[in-house]
C-alpha cells in the first residue's frame, strides 16, 4: 500500500496533506484493522514522524483510536460518518434507476418507481423503453392512485384509518370503461393486493395498458414506494404478466430495498411527498 500522492509538479491545486490523511484512513482494511506506527508508515510510504502527526491529528478528530499500552492504532466508528453523509444525500431516484434500467433491459418493458403524495402517485424514477401510453410520463408526473398498479400497492400499505379517509374524500373517477369507481370494489381489490403482495391493473388508466406493481418496504416493513412494469395489452396477457414479469419485478424491488436499507435513516420516516423525486 502507498499513499497515492504521486502527481504532476504543475498540479498546484493538489493538497498533499489531505491526500496523506486519506491514505492513512485507507491503509486500514479487513486484513489490517490494527497497525503500529511503523506498519502505518510502511503501508503509506511515509516517514514514521510524518505518519505519527497524521495519526495523532485523526485521533484528535475522533477518527482513529490509539491503544497506548499496545502501541497500535485502529479506526473508530466515526469514520462511517464520511460514507453515511454521502448515502444520506442519495435520493430514491439515484438508488432505484440502475435497478430499473437493469429490469427494463431484461424484460424489454418500461419500469417506474413512485411514492404516494395526497391522493396521487408521483413518479420518482422511470426508465422508458417504448411509448405505450398517450400520457407523457416522467419524473414528477402525478396520476390518480386508484387507477394505477403502483397506487394500489401504496394505498394497500396505508393504515386502515388513512385508507378510509382517502376513500371518503377522493372521487374515484373513471378514465376508461374498466376503471374501478366504487369504494367497496376498490376496498376489496386492495385487500387482495395486501394479501398477495402485488397488484395488476388492467386497462383502468388507459385502454390497452396493463401494469404490475410490487411494494418497496423500509427496514421496519412499511411500504413507502412501489415499482412497476407497464406493457401493452396486445402483446402481454394478464397470465403472462404473472408468469414472466412479476418474478423479475419482485427481485428488482428486493435489490432496491437492500440498497435503501443501507441508508443511515429509515426511508419510511420521510414524509409522503418528501422523497427526492
Amino acid at each position: 500500500m502507498t499513499d497515492g500522492t504521486r502527481r504532476s509538479p504543475r498540479d498546484t491545486d493538489f493538497v498533499q496533506s489531505l491526500a496523506r490523511g486519506l491514505a492513512i484512513v485507507n491503509a486500514f482494511d479487513a486484513e489490517h484493522p490494527r497497525m503500529t506506527l511503523s506498519e502505518v508508515a510502511r503501508a503509506t510510504d511515509m516517514a514514521p514522524a510524518t505518519a505519527r502527526r497524521f495519526l495523532l491529528t485523526l485521533a484528535q478528530l475522533g477518527y482513529v483510536d490509539h491503544d497506548h499500552d499496545r502501541g497500535v492504532y485502529q479506526l473508530r466508528a466515526r469514520v462511517l460518518d464520511l460514507g453515511y453523509r454521502y448515502l444520506s444525500r442519495l435520493s430514491i431516484r439515484d438508488v432505484a434507476e440502475p435497478h430499473l434500467q437493469q429490469l427494463a433491459t431484461e424484460v424489454h418493458e418500461s419500469s417506474s418507481l413512485s411514492i404516494l403524495d395526497g391522493d396521487d402517485i408521483v413518479y420518482a424514477a422511470r426508465v422508458s423503453i417504448t411509448r405505450i401510453i398517450a400520457i407523457a410520463i416522467g419524473v414528477g408526473t402525478r396520476l390518480p392512485a386508484h387507477l394505477t398498479s403502483m397506487g394500489r400497492i401504496l394505498l394497500a400499505g396505508l393504515p386502515e384509518e388513512e385508507l378510509e379517509e382517502y376513500l371518503a374524500r377522493t372521487p374515484l373517477t373513471a378514465w376508461t370503461s374498466h376503471s374501478l369507481t366504487e369504494p367497496e370494489a376498490l376496498r376489496a381489490d386492495l385487500a387482495q393486493v395486501r394479501k398477495q403482495g402485488w397488484s395488476i391493473v388492467d386497462q383502468e388508466l388507459e385502454q390497452g395498458l396493463r401494469a404490475v406493481a410490487v411494494p418497496v418496504r423500509s427496514r421496519s416493513g412499511v411500504t413507502f414506494a412501489a415499482v412497476n412494469i407497464s406493457t401493452h395489452a396486445n402483446r402481454t396477457s394478464v397470465e403472462d404478466i404473472r408468469r414472466q414479469l412479476l418474478p423479475p419485478l419482485l427481485s428488482t424491488a428486493s435489490r432496491i430495498e437492500a440498497d435503501l436499507h443501507s441508508y443511515p435513516a429509515d426511508p419510511a420516516a420521510t414524509p409522503r411527498g418528501g422523497a427526492h423525486a
